[in-house]
């Protein structure tokens, strides 16, 4: 058994933030958030330069976002014993599965994950049982915050053990100890100088969350650097309830490189040469006017009034002076790194609709080759999903226990049903996840191949038409399809083979 105290505890989270430090993370995040939300100039101590920010970055980011997020997965099992029971139990999992993503929106924090990832360089989930509702909750980790025990290792899996991090108020862990029976008064606050946008006088308490293997289930402990604040828990989860995903991958290490890094350069040479360009323009776009002192006193540009000279007054006194203009290059190295740098990353012009294709076709194929750099980052989602819904169903068959649900038999008929989650071998289960575009334009030529297909009779029935087409473009659907089977039912006598009904 792990040695449980405090103190063997903190030491292994000041190793594996060493490791942090060694890398240069908490910094590199710290640079990458503030470049991401237009934050560029933090530290540059020129108060009489203009500070413009064009920035590029978070453009390039949002296109990366849009292209990978996706509102469409669709979760399915499949048992290896293939009985009535064991489907209705299969269906009653997945649905189980699509509650949790639903309730939590899940889909929609998609999005927050990848921008993390995107400027971080990695995100992750972590998930556990809420004692008051008893339903799962899924929270977004940070890249900093989130500590594997072998840094060089990036599956989760095959870590000794994880580590979470919170910084929480001191009163709330001082309750959370409380509870427990624990010394609260020995909980005190801490500096960790690592974590951003924290302020002195913030009374705050770094608590971790300790998850280790022992005897083939995940067993964890909560504790701050004064006290334990719980005792050793076995979940009975034989996987760790974490998933993690890294942006790009960096070669023995469990972080990965944010795609905002190696923007940064160039941000800041675009930022810079159009503040000294603008200082330009402000100290040499107008006239000046340049005049005689010993003749002038004093130079006046209020209208109508009169200007003393001494001597002749048909003399040139003033006369109006204006600098060379600023070299055109300048401008165009500005526009050509903007350029340069969205293209490298696979953000050109066509890919962030700076053009207009004049058919579908078009759009498809402009669609399809700015993708093709995330196809990656992609794939990599994707296998996060995957385990995000293998760690769910992990939590509900040690968690959910007997439950009253209403499942729909093969006929499309509900039926209400107690499940005992706790009796599913979901192991034995094929698991399918589907995991579609999000992309308007992906799902109006699905229809659109799908109407081609039935009409030339490629498809001839129409429950594989409807089964095709996205759910969201047909109210309804399900009743549709298994109003479509019950009438096939009635005409074919029971038998499937050969009926087609008209659209």
């Amino acid at each position: 058994m792990m040695n449980s105290s405090a103190e063997r505890i903190f030491k292994d989270y000041d190793k594996a933030v060493q490791y942090n430090q060694s890398i240069d993370l908490y910094e590199r995040v710290k640079q990458n958030e503030l470049f991401y939300i237009g934050r560029q100039w933090e530290g540059v101590n020129a108060p009489d330069l203009e500070k413009p920010t064009l920035n590029f970055i978070k453009r390039v980011i949002s296109y990366f976002i849009a292209m990978l997020v996706t509102d469409d997965i669709a979760v399915s099992f499949t048992p290896a014993n293939d009985t009535e029971e064991n489907r209705l139990a299969a269906k009653a999992l997945s649905g189980q599965v699509e509650m949790v993503m639903e309730e939590q929106q899940l889909k929609a924090m998609n999005r927050g994950m990848l921008k993390d990832c995107a400027v971080d360089g990695d995100a992750g989930y972590y998930f556990y049982t809420d004692v008051e509702s008893g339903e799962i909750v899924v929270e977004s980790m940070d890249s900093t915050k989130v500590l594997f025990g072998n840094p060089y290792v990036r599956y989760v899996q095959k870590q000794p053990w994880i580590i979470l991090v919170q910084r929480l108020q001191l009163e709330e862990v001082r309750q959370m100890a409380a509870e427990n029976g624990l010394h609260a008064e020995y909980v005190t606050p801490d500096n960790e100088s690592s974590y951003q946008e924290e302020h002195e006088n913030d009374e705050l308490v770094t608590v971790v969350t300790r998850l280790w293997k022992q005897d083939g289930t995940v067993h964890y402990i909560k504790a701050c650097r004064s006290c334990l604040l719980t005792d050793v828990i076995d979940t009975g989860y034989t996987l760790y309830p974490v998933t993690w995903m890294n942006w790009e991958r960096v070669k023995d290490s469990y972080h990965g490189q944010a795609a905002v890094t190696g923007l940064i350069p160039n941000q800041i040479f675009v930022n810079k040469t159009w503040a000294m360009a603008m200082e330009q323009v402000k100290q040499t776009a107008f006239p000046k006017v340049i005049y005689d002192a010993s003749k002038i006193k004093r130079w006046t540009n209020r209208v109508g009034e009169a200007i003393g000279v001494a001597g002749g007054v048909n003399e040139a006194v003033a006369t109006g002076w204006r600098a060379p203009d600023m070299s055109s290059q300048v401008l165009q190295l500005v526009e050509k790194t903007i350029q340069y740098s969205r293209d490298f990353m696979g953000a050109s012009d066509a890919a962030l609709g700076n053009i207009r294709p004049d058919n579908t076709s078009a759009i498809i194929a402009v669609q399809k080759a700015s993708a093709a750099p995330l196809e990656l980052q992609r794939l990599d989602f994707y296998k996060m999903m995957e385990d995000s819904v293998r760690v769910m169903v992990d939590i509900i068959c040690t968690d959910y226990g007997v439950r009253t649900l209403t499942v729909q038999n093969e006929h499309g008929e509900t039926e209400t049903l107690e499940i005992d989650f706790s009796l599913v071998d979901w192991k034995d289960m094929q698991l399918k996840i589907d995991i579609g575009a999000a992309s308007y334009w992906s799902e109006l030529t699905q229809i659109q191949t799908l109407d081609n297909l039935y009409n030339k009779g490629i498809i001839k029935d129409a429950v594989t038409y409807l089964e095709g087409i996205p759910d969201r473009h047909i109210k309804g659907k399900n009743k549709i399809i298994a109003k479509l089977k019950e009438e096939e039912q009635k005409l074919t006598g029971g038998k499937m083979d050969g009926f087609m009904p008209k659209m």
